[in-house]
């Protein structure tokens, strides 16, 4: 009996923790561009070639891709098409969407400097309310 019940533990194990296939259409890609943000309309990427790439993401991503200062920053986002000229971000937590300026890949983060607390999302401090300032920084100082 212990032998039939640790079998089943073992398949049990090897089941949940087995890979997932992956279709073609859901391996990790890297797409750079300028963030283009228009009235009415998703957050899109334009790249170098000029093609309109729509982005979007988790409600946190959303709130990035929809900052302001960020209108034509050029981005590197990580994730996968779901259509040619539509790109899913991965989600927020992983830290896929960096600023590419002067060579160097910046994490977007924001500061609020009368509390010195750091958020990765725009909007106002948790702690005083004011408006936190867009801090871009290279990546692992964050």
């Amino acid at each position: 009996m212990r032998l039939v019940h640790s079998i089943l533990i073992a398949a049990f194990a090897l089941t949940c923790l087995a890979d997932t296939p992956k279709g073609p259409d859901s391996s990790v890609a890297t797409v750079h561009g300028k963030l283009i943000q228009r009235p009415d309309q998703k957050p899109a990427l334009e790249t170098a070639d000029h093609k309109l790439i729509v982005v979007e993401g988790d409600g946190s991503t959303e709130h990035v891709l929809h900052d302001k200062r960020l209108t034509g920053v050029e981005l590197e986002v990580k994730g996968h098409f779901t259509a040619p000229d539509h790109f899913t971000a991965d989600p927020f937590h992983t830290r896929a969407l960096h600023v590419l300026k002067d060579g160097k890949r910046l994490a977007v983060t924001y500061w609020c400097d009368v509390c010195s607390i750091r958020t990765y999302e725009p909007g106002p401090c948790w702690c005083c309310q004011r408006e936190t300032a867009l801090d871009l920084r290279e990546s692992g100082k964050e």
